[in-house]
């Protein structure tokens, strides 16, 4: 990785730091070599399963989605140098201030940040509406099988892997409103879906106005279709944050506003929101003890009960729903 840094920078680098880790696969580096700083990704091997599903050697789809954000107007970082072959890309340095960073040193900026970032989705929405012929993004989408597996994924890590058992009518009564909660899932309009949209994965960047930075996005690659509260959810019930409910619905009313939604549309959001809420939250739930018992990283479990939470909140808002009403009393009892 030295001698391909040196060869892309013009010379050895001088100090080599591993960025902290999270849930993702690979490694990540900060290099330095003089006042060059960047940041490597180690992609080992370059298996199939850890360039996200890219053959050995071929581009990576994090390479294609970001030249496709790029084109279409979203800050990323610039793609100094790729080896996908030798599971290398080396990418700007945009440092470490994310979101949640930013917004923890400067709480007063926290309304003005989070407008920024539900406008910069709506902005992307819409310029990401028509997708180039065989883009990587468009092959792949949270279809009713993929939303079903993560429900699955909550019910065998969240509940069996913590002996948190149901009985065997309430399992099928469980298996049942997943089915029919990913069903309307799927059901609903897609579009362009970073997937990871969350404070951890927005970095404040000089650029945004006078007085405020802009929003790049990183960890991008996952990428795919699915419904517009998606990303708002990850991004306003983010696990690692506590966003009251008046500041979430204010920022999915700047949302609507940005996308220009009429006042239907802004409550079928707010409806949206709540029922994604409640499928992304349960699998997150589940994806953090899966880290600790398969992945032997603990670092995660301190935000279930949090995601739990975020859950609990979003069905009290959807007591006339009785899948909703019959789920919340399930995981009560769980």
């Amino acid at each position: 990785m030295e001698r391909w840094v040196a060869g892309a920078l013009g010379r050895a680098p001088d100090e080599v730091t591993p960025m902290p880790g999270g849930a993702a696969r690979g490694a990540t580096l900060w290099v330095r070599a003089g006042d060059a700083r960047a940041v490597v990704m180690f992609v080992p091997d370059a298996a199939p399963e850890e360039a996200g599903g890219a053959a050995a050697g071929a581009r990576w789809p994090f390479l294609e989605v970001q030249a496709l954000l790029a084109a279409r107007g979203v800050r990323v970082p610039a793609v100094l140098a790729e080896s996908c072959a030798e599971g290398l890309c080396l990418l700007e340095d945009l440092g470490d201030d994310t979101l949640g960073r930013f917004v923890a040193a400067h709480p007063e900026r926290r309304e003005t940040m989070y407008r920024r970032a539900v406008r910069d989705r709506a902005a992307a929405q819409g310029a990401l509406a028509e997708l180039p012929a065989g883009s990587i993004v468009a092959s792949r989408a949270f279809d009713e099988k993929l939303l079903r597996w993560e429900l699955d994924h909550f019910r065998e890590w969240g509940l069996d892997a913590r002996d948190r058992a149901l009985g065997s009518g309430e399992r099928a009564e469980l298996d049942a409103i997943f089915d029919r909660l990913a069903r309307r899932i799927a059901a609903w309009p897609r579009g362009f879906v970073h997937r990871d949209y969350q404070s951890t994965n927005l970095i404040a960047v000089p650029g945004g106005d006078a007085t405020e930075p802009a929003l790049a996005w990183i960890d991008f690659q996952d990428a795919l279709l699915g419904p517009r509260a998606y990303d708002l959810v990850a991004l306003l019930n983010d696990s690692y944050l506590d966003l009251d409910r008046a500041f979430v619905q204010a920022r999915l009313d700047d949302f609507a506003t940005a996308a220009g939604l009429d006042a239907a549309a802004r409550a079928d959001l707010g409806r949206q929101f709540d029922l994604m809420t409640v499928q992304r939250k349960l699998k997150d739930a589940g994806r953090f003890v899966f880290i600790d018992r398969v992945k032997k990283n603990p670092a995660f479990l301190r935000f279930i009960d949090p995601s739990l939470a975020k859950v609990r909140t979003s069905l009290t808002w959807l007591v006339d729903d009785a899948d909703m009403r019959a789920l919340a009393d399930l995981l009560a009892r769980a």
